[in-house]
């Protein structure tokens, strides 16, 4: 079982769930932040810390957020667009820094303004 970060990240990224992550398992994509579902240790201060609601433990989710489980998997899973391999548990999002590439799910989303913080 894992956190998931669900649509309201999207074009928001307000990261303040990265500096409350013990296990350095929030990594940054394009438009969204993404849990590592293998590395998360379940620990919720995510959660907690998210200023615009936007994760669930995945038990947790609505209808509509469901198809982010998987998502949030599939950054990890997969190979992503301008990449060779995919991301798999390298130990740690601050080593690996903004991945800078979104799953196709999050990128076909329509672009939302975002008044600034």
């Amino acid at each position: 079982m894992t956190y998931v970060i669900g649509s309201a990240c999207i074009d928001v990224m307000d990261k303040s769930c990265v500096a409350e992550c013990p296990a350095d398992c929030i990594y940054e994509g394009a438009r969204s932040m993404y849990i590592n579902p293998d590395e998360c240790v379940d620990c919720g201060a995510c959660r907690i810390a998210c200023r615009v609601d936007a994760i669930a433990y995945e038990s947790d989710l609505d209808e509509t957020e469901l198809p982010y489980m998987a998502d949030n998997a599939a950054f990890f899973e997969t190979v992503l667009p301008g990449r060779d391999a995919p991301l798999g548990s390298p130990g740690g999002a601050a080593a690996v820094g903004r991945v800078g590439v979104d799953t196709p799910l999050v990128a076909a989303m329509p672009t939302r303004d975002v008044p600034a913080h």
